[in-house]
């Protein structure tokens, strides 16, 4: 049997999640507590587990990250940029989902801080994770088409 020599690349998962309530939009961010990006705002996310399903490790990391549940997350993009994140070589697979009714969000795991923000008003973003955002409302947008 051959055996690949090589590092292989790490797979994460990003979770989009709006809240639209009257003609605001909002975006579910977490602030990181560990490095890359400490401090910094980003999407809830992490590594995928080998015994699960990429959506199934996307609301595993949403509801460990801000404690929101049974959220219907739709893939849409693999982030798949060399140097996108500064610890080794990491693929993203991103999901974005739309919350029906609101929710009580609270950072914890990764996150020190959970808080919805306007998309027309987002802080500075973790990595890539202003292109992920950006793509989630392009997509959002053509399914209210």
């Amino acid at each position: 049997m051959y055996t690949y020599e090589y590092p292989r690349p790490a797979l994460t998962l990003d979770a989009v999640v709006f809240q639209v309530e009257n003609s605001t939009t909002r975006v579910l961010l977490i602030q990181r507590k560990q490095d890359p990006w400490k401090g910094m705002w980003a999407l809830p996310g992490g590594f995928l587990e080998m015994d699960e399903t990429c959506e199934e490790g996307a609301k595993r990391e949403l509801e460990e990250e801000t404690g929101l549940r049974n959220v219907d997350l739709k893939q849409f993009y693999v982030f798949d940029g060399i140097y996108r994140d500064p610890r080794e070589r990491i693929i993203t697979v991103a999901h974005y989902g739309v919350l029906k009714t609101p929710q009580e969000i609270k950072g914890s795991d990764d996150a020190s801080d959970a808080r919805w923000f306007d998309i027309k008003n987002l802080p500075q973003l973790a990595g890539d994770h202003k292109l992920i955002v950006g793509m989630a409302i392009q997509k959002l947008k053509e399914e209210k088409k």
